[in-house]
């Protein structure tokens, strides 16, 4: 897999994420420890395409 396609793969994972946080914070049922982790995870996969962005 090459460098670009890499990043804009991670790019639709981070927007797909910021989707599912978007819907997660409307929905009564979902904890805010969950919200949390996800939030983790979308900061992590931005780190990750930002890191790469530069190497690029």
């Amino acid at each position: 897999m090459s460098l670009s396609s890499h990043l804009e793969e991670l790019k639709k994972k981070h927007a797909s994420l910021s989707a599912a946080v978007d819907r997660a914070q409307r929905s009564p049922g979902m904890s805010d420890l969950e919200i949390t982790a996800m939030k983790k995870r979308k900061l992590m996969l931005k780190e990750e395409i930002n890191r790469l962005a530069e190497v690029h």
